[in-house]
């Protein structure tokens, strides 16, 4: 049996700020503004950091971008290992993607896994312009060919740690921890 412990805060509630802030100016400056870009949140917490990257570009360029979210439960390909009976939540895109700059949004880049099944399901719902991808974390240990074209912070980890990200909207609490695997 393993049991997780914390080993480091790797990102307080200002650095997980100014990383959205100066994601914001990324996406932005990449994009020469705001116009045909939506973002888009994987659900859990990449819906938070959408809404907070929407906000801080508001804040930039004086309009804000409109911001979905996906649900890609379904799209997984662990689903039959995750449960029989999985959880869907819906998924909600504000406007036709099609000939949009989709700027997918999640917390933790890591195997690729979870990206290759958002960029499944946004095909079934439209043919952006371009997808971006954002990230909080890039922990490495790629399984496939994805990077993400705006990173808050890489953190180099062992297969033995796990980055766990936090939010105020879900958790009560911005902070992002490493923490490490432990045998009992």
């Amino acid at each position: 049996m393993q049991e997780m412990n914390v080993k480091n805060t790797l990102m307080d509630e200002d650095a997980i700020r100014r990383a959205l802030v100066r994601i914001a100016h990324e996406i932005v400056e990449k994009n020469h503004g705001v116009e045909d870009i939506v973002l888009v949140g994987i659900r859990t917490r990449g819906v938070p950091m959408s809404e907070r990257i929407a906000d801080a570009i508001e804040q930039i360029e004086g309009n804000r971008p409109p911001v979905g979210m996906l649900d890609i439960t379904l799209y997984r390909d662990d689903l039959t290992r995750l449960s029989y009976q999985p959880v869907v939540h819906p998924t909600h895109l504000p406007v036709d993607i099609t000939g949009k700059i989709v700027v997918l949004c999640d917390d933790v880049l890591f195997t690729g896994r979870t990206i290759r099944a958002a960029l499944n399901e946004l095909a079934d719902m439209g043919r952006p312009q371009r997808i971006q991808l954002a990230v909080l974390i890039d922990r490495g240990h790629r399984e496939l060919p994805i990077r993400a074209d705006f990173v808050g912070k890489n953190v180099p980890t062992s297969q033995r740690e796990d980055v766990s990200v936090r939010f105020k909207e879900k958790d009560g609490k911005d902070i992002v921890i490493l923490m490490e695997k432990t045998d009992i």
